[in-house]
């Protein structure tokens, strides 16, 4: 329960910070392997309201990873893209560093 608790605060946390402070770093809540990881699966096609580097910008991203969709039209994105994209970042992630040991197949 308690890392439910730790999860869903990380959640509330990021979309908060989306709507507050979009024009802030994304160190301020990424670490470099997920801006890393984020700049290599997710193009920057469906991305163009947004300034490169900034929060705002790499959250849309995690998003997008999630099923937000980016349209001109549609609301920032909210808890549930945000997590989705967040759980399956972390999948990729763990999947990343498992390959970068080279244990893999053998």
């Amino acid at each position: 329960m308690a890392v439910f608790c730790i999860l869903s605060w990380r959640v509330l946390w990021l979309t908060m910070l989306n709507r507050t402070a979009p024009d802030a770093s994304p160190k301020m809540a990424l670490t470099d392997t997920e801006i890393a990881l984020l700049d290599e699966l997710i193009s920057d096609v469906g991305n163009r309201r947004r300034r490169p580097e900034t929060l705002a910008f790499y959250l849309t991203k995690l998003a997008r990873l999630g099923g937000y969709l980016a349209r001109a039209a549609d609301p920032p994105p909210g808890n549930v893209v945000i997590w989705r994209g967040l759980s399956r970042l972390t999948d990729i992630e763990l999947g990343a560093e498992i390959g970068a040991a080279g244990n893999v197949g053998n």
